[in-house]
């Protein structure tokens, strides 16, 4: 059982580990997300959905926070839930239409990758709270954009 409890953090802010795949860990966890979110979230339970992004949220920082302080790392390449949830905000906005949702995933990776301000600068708090906030904001920006453009289309 201890061995368990000392792992689940691991695995958790690793999504099951995909964070220690040799290459773009970060992409493959936002292209998993975006998998699970097409096949398992129903388009009508918005408030279930806001409440599992919460929670994901919330337990994102706390195991990513543990993961950086056992790897003296402030952000561990193997923590990809922070793109699990940046997605999943992301994909907030977007109908379940294959050209709507690769437009997400691309965009989303965009904004992680770049930084745009405030990224770098949410992505120096500390602990899991740096983590996750920059992906939160990328997600925050990538669906605002992609609602603006599904309301001028």
């Amino acid at each position: 059982m201890r061995a368990f409890l000392f792992q689940a953090p691991n695995w958790i802010s690793s999504v099951a580990k995909i964070g220690y795949l040799p290459v773009a860990p970060g992409t493959f966890g936002s292209f998993i997300a975006l998998l699970f979110w097409w096949y398992i979230i129903p388009e009508s339970e918005t408030v279930i959905y806001v409440l599992i992004l919460v929670n994901l949220f919330l337990v994102g920082v706390i195991t990513s926070t543990i993961i950086s302080e056992r790897k003296k790392d402030d952000d561990p390449s193997s923590v990809v839930i922070d793109e699990w949830v940046g997605m999943w905000i992301a994909l907030v906005s977007v109908p379940k239409q294959l050209s709507w949702v690769l437009v997400c995933f691309f965009l989303f990776r965009f904004f992680d990758i770049a930084k745009i301000f405030p990224l770098k600068q949410l992505e120096k708090l500390k602990g899991g709270w740096g983590i996750m906030l920059d992906d939160v904001v990328a997600g925050i920006y990538t669906s605002i954009i992609l609602l603006l453009a599904r309301i001028i289309l």
